[in-house]
């Protein structure tokens, strides 16, 4: 032990000697006091703003204690968290905070709508978010100025629009996926919370593959690598959009099966579990078979927030496919539906480019008012005009969709369960350390399903009147138990 402090003050007296000479800045010192024990982390990132920081600009802590837990006393675990993100990213990004605290990817409100009007509970408008949030100046018709925290469900009293047990499965079920929580620590689901849920690389298997040597490489529920970016690729979507309409899942082609494990590995044994199911493996999205990612469509504005409370994604959501392939009368644009430029689309040449924002890779886009027709296109897109009046480009180009029928949920109100939506003080106070933490304000529940289905996507008219595919799921079945008890089976 003091072979090893003595090495450790000889390279503290060495580094003093470099700051004299006003080769290294006083800062230095403090970030390499950390170095000292995470001798080869990687820099959290290359941008011009953010090279030169140390790591107690964004941790806190003590960078200048000789242990570990002196240090980590008062640290942030996650800096990007929404309970210290204020102090941490919101010094240099306050807009985009105080946006993302508005967002659906904050709110929920969506899901909680859904789920309450298909419980006959309440209207199709939102009243609900998973956290209560204002804003005094709604920006457009769309935006609404308030919405109140879901309530908690409690068994003792009568059931009622504010007492009832769809609440409770939202909570200890559904509502793992905001960027107040960290989500659940299994494969395919592991990610960090607020600003590092999207920033902060994760694999499936949640395993750090970076230079650390502090930290250990068969550890979960740690990300890639100590790196913040802006280049998000698709599986970090999907750590959270692989239930309710399963859009990521769907995009890289796969749904989820009645827990075969086939088609097999390369090794002859069962497909891992991803997101705690088993997957089936259809046909990709072609935008994601020619190279591209979500990024390279959704906007940051969706993604953060455009400063105003949306009740559903269809009111919050900027792209259309117009917006790339344009009309049977008109090219692109090169603009969003609501008229915000693409920052990766372009025209060259006389080509409609977009240029692949993790790759670099540019695809030219086939615009519709310039496509030769076949006799089955022409009648579809020409002969007909109501056809593209009167559909969603996906009515038709889906190949296949997600179906769940029949959504059997068990709930047992002797057993007493996390709650996605309530966490636990952290002992060593670090606010952003709220893994595994949860109160159990909510009980245990257990899914299951009828049966599921891709062939010949179901249609309806969606918000904006026109024919759309839709996505049936959440049916909810609601069973009650008390352990042993039966309070009701079934209940539709």
């Amino acid at each position: 032990m003091s072979s090893i402090l003595g090495d450790y003050m000889k390279r503290l007296l060495f580094l003093a000697v470099l700051v004299s000479l006003s080769i290294l800045p006083v800062s230095t010192i403090a970030a390499e006091k950390c170095l000292t024990c995470h001798e080869g982390i990687e820099r959290i990132s290359e941008a011009d703003d953010m090279k030169e920081l140390v790591c107690s600009d964004c941790h806190m802590g003590d960078p200048e204690a000789l242990t570990a837990e002196a240090a980590h006393r008062d640290m942030y675990a996650n800096p990007g968290d929404m309970n210290v993100v204020e102090e941490t990213c919101g010094q240099c990004h306050p807009d985009k905070v105080e946006n993302l605290r508005k967002s659906l990817h904050a709110t929920s409100a969506g899901i909680i709508s859904g789920a309450r009007y298909a419980q006959g509970v309440q209207d199709r408008k939102s009243i609900y978010a998973n956290f209560a949030v204002t804003d005094d100046k709604p920006g457009n018709d769309k935006a609404i100025k308030s919405l109140k925290q879901i309530p908690m469900y409690d068994p003792s009293k009568p059931e009622s629009p504010d007492n009832h047990l769809v609440d409770d499965y939202l909570r200890n079920q559904c509502l793992r996926c905001h960027v107040g929580s960290d989500g659940h620590q299994r494969d395919g689901d592991y990610r960090a919370s607020g600003c590092s849920a999207c920033h902060v690389i994760y694999s499936d298997a949640g395993t750090y593959e970076g230079g650390d040597k502090a930290i250990p490489k068969d550890q979960k529920d740690r990300p890639v690598a100590h790196r913040i970016t802006i280049k998000i690729p698709e599986i970090q979507c999907i750590h959270c959009h692989n239930r309710g309409g399963r859009t990521g899942v769907s995009f890289i082609g796969t749904m989820e099966s009645d827990a075969y494990g086939t088609p097999w590995t390369e090794s002859g044994g069962k497909q891992p579990k991803l997101h705690g199911k088993n997957y089936n493996y259809l046909s990709k999205n072609v935008h994601f078979e020619k190279g591209m990612t979500c990024i390279d469509c959704h906007t940051a504005q969706e993604l953060h927030g455009d400063g105003n409370i949306y009740g559903k994604k269809e009111d919050a959501v900027e792209i259309e496919c117009t917006d790339c392939h344009g009309t049977l009368k008109r090219r692109s644009t090169l603009k969003t539906s609501w008229g915000n430029p693409y920052s990766n689309l372009f025209e060259r040449d006389g080509k409609v480019i977009l240029m692949a924002k993790l790759t670099g890779r540019e695809h030219e886009v086939p615009q519709i008012s310039e496509i030769e027709y076949s006799n089955e296109g022409y009648a579809a897109m020409v002969a007909i005009e109501r056809h593209t009046e009167k559909l969603e480009c996906y009515a038709c180009h889906a190949r296949w969709a997600p179906q769940c029928y029949g959504c059997h949920a068990k709930q047992d109100i002797s057993k007493p369960s996390g709650d996605w939506l309530n966490y636990m003080e952290a002992a060593d106070k670090s606010k952003s350390n709220v893994k595994g933490n949860r109160e159990k304000t909510a009980f245990t529940w257990s899914e299951s399903r009828s049966y599921l289905r891709w062939e010949t996507p179901a249609l309806g008219i969606n918000d904006e009147g026109m024919v759309s595919t839709f996505i049936p799921g959440c049916q909810t079945i609601f069973t009650q138990m008390d352990g042993n008890r039966m309070i009701f089976s079934n209940r539709v």
